[in-house]
């Protein structure tokens, strides 16, 4: 059961716009509709789950939330959580940073919550971390990872959110948990090449302010959550991550830097300005539009091509992205990147799929068009059905970036 009250996204406003009520309750109870449907289907339909999770409203509520997102990271429900020891305090080497920082999350729990439920919760988050590192030794607890257990907890309570942050921690948080930062700097290396792609003039300018991509961090590792401070956007990011491909946020951070391009150029050209301006994440932000741009531009420009641009390293290390190979084939075959592309191409019209390619200002090379009208609405209607597990597993090769 959820610990707080949930109505949709905080971005719903954008159904009602040129509609009436009775049009928004409609849609949103046909979507309900179509998520139990899928919920009820034998075996459960995880790739109209994903399309649920990912178009516009995303689960809608954390009752909704309690059912789905199990089903998107292949957990079984009926089996029993993990259970904690109780020496797992004394015997934590984390011991102590985790209940400094649990102790400072006062800010990610509901306001007005008496101190004695808060405080509870707290105790809460610090076993479900605790027990998760105990029983993945090869895990390395990081500062932020408690922004998203919390959100965890706070949405299908503790039982449950032990098993979803176990899973989550083996695969989309795996890179974060390594002993170094090497893999999560990796990651933070594809976002200026998505500028590049999109936005060459800024991508020169803060290249020439030597910004970095310092400022993404903390976006990158909590999901979000540490920076966002409306809970509703933070759960409907998740929906949206939990659904696709480990790679998401750092398209997602994109996005927002490249929705605040204005801003950036009218800074003065130095790491100081520009770094201060883009690590004050505004919370007015257009959550819905920028989640359909990250999608297109996930499709239009995978990590595949821009691995050469982005890699600080050789293929040495095992990362999140490849393991989860391992994680796709045991989630009923179902492939999350194919709910993107597939919406990709149908909202593409014929005679601009002819059109697609545009040179760079300071290249001789093609890349494809980014968004350009391509970002509606992000609803059902706009995604085409997944591609079913007969039409390409098992014989069919998922590599390591699609």
């Amino acid at each position: 059961m959820a610990l707080r009250p949930s109505e949709g996204d905080g971005s719903a406003g954008r159904w009602n716009r040129g509609s009436g009520k009775a049009d928004f309750n409609a849609k949103r109870k046909k979507k309900v509709a179509e998520i139990h449907q899928a919920l009820n289907s034998d075996p459960t339909d995880v790739a109209a789950l994903r399309r649920m999770a990912i178009s516009e409203g995303g689960l809608l509520t954390d009752e909704i939330r309690c059912q789905v997102w199990p089903k998107l990271l292949n957990v079984n429900t009926d089996e029993p959580p993990p259970m904690s020891r109780k020496d797992l305090r004394d015997m934590s080497k984390d011991y102590q940073q985790v209940l400094l920082d649990v102790r400072r999350s006062l800010r990610r729990f509901p306001p007005g919550m008496p101190d004695e439920q808060r405080e509870g919760l707290q105790e809460e988050l610090i076993d479900i971390i605790l027990l998760v590192l105990d029983r993945n030794p090869q895990l390395h607890y990081y500062q932020g990872y408690h922004d998203i257990v919390v959100t965890f907890l706070l949405v299908v309570g503790e039982r449950l959110a032990t098993s979803l942050v176990e899973k989550l921690s083996t695969h989309h948080l795996r890179d974060f948990m390594d002993p170094t930062m090497d893999n999560t700097k990796h990651i933070l290396n594809y976002l200026m090449p998505i500028i590049d792609q999109v936005n060459p003039e800024l991508h020169d300018f803060m290249q020439s302010a030597e910004v970095g991509t310092i400022f993404a961090l903390s976006w990158l590792i909590t999901w979000f959550g540490h920076v966002l401070l409306d809970f509703r956007h933070v759960v409907r990011l998740y929906d949206f991550f939990l659904a696709c491909h480990p790679l998401m946020p750092i398209y997602f951070a994109a996005v927002i830097v490249l929705y605040r391009e204005q801003e950036v150029l009218d800074c003065d050209c130095d790491m100081a300005s520009v770094h201060h301006l883009l690590s004050q994440i505004p919370q007015d932000l257009p959550y819905e539009t920028l989640i359909s741009r990250a999608g297109d531009l996930f499709v239009q420009f995978p990590p595949s091509e821009l691995a050469r641009e982005a890699a600080a390293q050789q293929e040495a290390e095992r990362t999140a992205a490849s393991t989860f190979k391992d994680f796709e084939l045991a989630s009923t075959q179902q492939r999350p990147d194919m709910v993107l592309r597939q919406r990709f191409r149908g909202l593409l019209r014929p005679e601009a799929r002819t059109k697609d390619v545009l040179t760079k200002p300071r290249t001789n090379r093609f890349v494809k068009l980014a968004v350009m009208g391509l970002t509606v609405a992000l609803g059902a209607a706009a995604l085409a059905v997944v591609k079913s597990a007969l039409e390409w597993a098992p014989k069919f090769q998922l590599q390591l970036f699609p």
